[in-house]
């Protein structure tokens, strides 16, 4: 009876430990699987292509102020099935092309990306060199130095680099622009190739031999067609001129134009007038520049086979005319509105290429700008806004005759650029002078300068620690070793340029306000006024692809864009 009774208990004990050993497989089973499931996602999430979008002096109101003449298919489609960031921000001072399209793809500023201008004083070799110039290589498709470049000055990575690396070499990098350097610093260090236009009597897309050592086939097929000819013809507006009541008139004294026109006004007979402006450089400053940009990048998306396998691809694309035609016409004018409708409908037929070519449900894009624009000072100050126009050699003279009267000597200031000035220190410590001091008498005598808002000098960016405004932005943008001694900030709307045309480069709002749109695979749907920073976005589109982030970001993932 009592050996009965032991083995009932015994039975019961390890029918129980058998219970538990049961349930401890299933849980581990389950883990293991929900590990699995976990990669999948992960894995599913990823797009086949991402397609980043810059569209050059892009204004964040270019996107609400012709809003109702967009097509269906364009921005609206961006806005309707994906993200908008509606309060989106460059975080620095200066808003210039090359350190936009860097710190789009790094998620840095130039104090980390070293592009501190699109041209800059290189206070070693004592000479003024180009963000994306490199004499170190050659030319391919021209036999111009127009080749001579690549993204060597950017000293950190691109989110393009970190998929590369991440699919080891797998994944493949194109970057495509009217621009050398929309091009170039976008797609980073480690792509496959980057394409930019060399108009004058070539009208090709040209590169380098950092990429490549001739053009592939898919290239020079491009480049032997009429593609580019085709659009040599004139230039009107799309729809009845009268209906484009989101512009200022047509005729006015704001605008500059095509040499051999007599008024900037439609229409333009480019075929006429190429001669005489720069042959097919004539094309870069209409709306066909853009059309130019989207056949190459579509035909890059063919001979590179973009999209293709489950790598993950990249295309940078840049549509640089926006910039030109800016500068050229006014941010109020009706060639910028007809450039940004003719722009929409070439993003309709991007997309619907992509969804064809690619898969519908299979590529990202993401779009913003490099930098935005200030209206024409001349027409702000016809409606009383304040603004105004720098004279830069008048103060350059000044400041050489303070620099005299002050120290006895005219050789102290070695450059003068970019709104900085650069001090030659050898001769300084040379002639046993105080470099700080020296410094500071400049911030003390510039700022009583007419149109000059705000002076610093090198010491101070370098031993202050500015938490917002103005100065938190110049300090985003100086980078120790490249920058200046001293740094200018003009007035509000004050700008050093011609009288006609707009131009960008300050810390405010019409400079740093502009779109950033997500849509497609892992983007959810929605929009916000929460302020984001341009350096946001490669973080976001890492965090996306599962990879790690650009080796320079400041930036953080925009959590509420994507698909959790």
């Amino acid at each position: 009876m009592r050996f009965k009774r032991i083995f009932v208990i015994m039975k019961k004990i390890l029918l129980l430990l058998l219970f538990f050993v049961s349930l401890t497989s299933c849980k581990a089973q389950n883990t293991v699987q929900t590990k699995n499931e976990s990669s999948d996602i992960v894995e599913s999430r990823r797009p086949k292509l991402v397609v980043g979008i810059v569209v050059d002096q892009m204004r964040y109101d270019y996107l609400t102020r012709f809003m109702d003449r967009y097509s269906e298919g364009g921005f609206k489609r961006m806005i309707r099935e994906g993200f908008n960031c509606k309060n989106n921000h460059y975080n620095y001072i200066p808003t210039y092309t090359g350190p936009g399209h860097a710190s789009v793809y790094t998620g840095a500023t130039p104090r980390y990306h070293g592009v501190i201008a699109n041209d800059w004083y290189d206070k070693e070799n004592k000479r003024t060199v180009y963000c994306a110039g490199d004499d170190t290589v050659q030319s391919v498709g021209t036999s111009s130095t127009s080749g001579q470049m690549s993204p060597r000055r950017m000293k950190t990575t691109t989110f393009a680099d970190e998929n590369r690396l991440f699919t080891q070499m797998r994944g493949k990098t194109i970057g495509v622009s009217i621009k050398d350097r929309g091009a170039i610093l976008p797609a980073g260090h480690t792509a496959n190739a980057a394409y930019w236009f060399r108009g004058k009597s070539d009208g090709n897309f040209i590169s380098s031999t950092y990429y490549l050592k001739e053009l592939p086939k898919w290239v020079q097929d491009f480049n032997e067609s009429e593609i580019v000819d085709s659009y040599l013809k004139t230039w009107n507006t799309l729809y009845d001129i009268s209906t484009y009541i989101e512009s200022g008139s047509d005729l006015n004294e704001f605008e500059g134009s095509f040499n051999g026109k007599e008024t900037a006004t439609f229409p333009y007979d480019l075929r006429k007038l190429n001669r005489i402006n720069g042959g097919y450089d004539i094309l870069k400053a209409t709306a066909y520049g853009n059309n130019i940009v989207t056949d190459f990048a579509i035909s890059a998306i063919e001979g590179e086979e973009l999209g293709h396998d489950n790598f993950t691809d990249v295309l940078a694309v840049s549509y640089s005319s926006t910039d030109y035609v800016g500068h050229k016409f006014g941010v109020n004018s009706k060639e910028v509105q007809d450039t940004y409708l003719r722009l929409d409908l070439e993003l309709e037929r991007f997309f619907n290429y992509l969804d064809k070519k690619v898969g519908k449900d299979e590529y990202t894009v993401f779009l913003t700008s490099d930098h935005g624009a200030v209206e024409v000072p001349a027409y702000l100050q016809s409606v009383n806004v304040p603004s105004g126009y720098f004279n830069s050699q008048e103060t350059k003279d000044k400041l050489q005759a303070f620099m005299i009267e002050q120290f006895h000597d005219k050789d102290l200031i070695e450059n003068v650029s970019n709104n900085q000035i650069f001090l030659n220190k050898k001769y300084i410590d040379s002639m046993g002078l105080d470099l700080v001091k020296i410094q500071d008498a400049l911030v003390a005598e510039l700022i009583t300068y007419e149109n000059i808002d705000k002076t610093y000098s090198a010491n101070t960016m370098n031993t202050t620690q500015f938490t917002f405004g103005i100065e938190k932005l110049l300090q985003n943008g100086f980078n120790q070793k490249r920058s200046g001694d001293v740094i200018v900030v003009y007035d509000p709307a004050v700008i050093s340029y011609g009288k006609t045309g707009s131009t960008h480069g300050s810390g405010l709002n019409y400079d740093t306000h502009v779109p950033l749109l997500f849509f497609g695979k892992g983007v959810t749907h929605g929009s916000t006024f929460k302020r984001t920073e341009i350096t946001d976005i490669a973080p976001t589109i890492s965090a996306l692809l599962g990879t790690s982030f650009p080796n320079g970001s400041i930036g953080t993932p925009l959590e509420f864009v994507l698909k959790q």
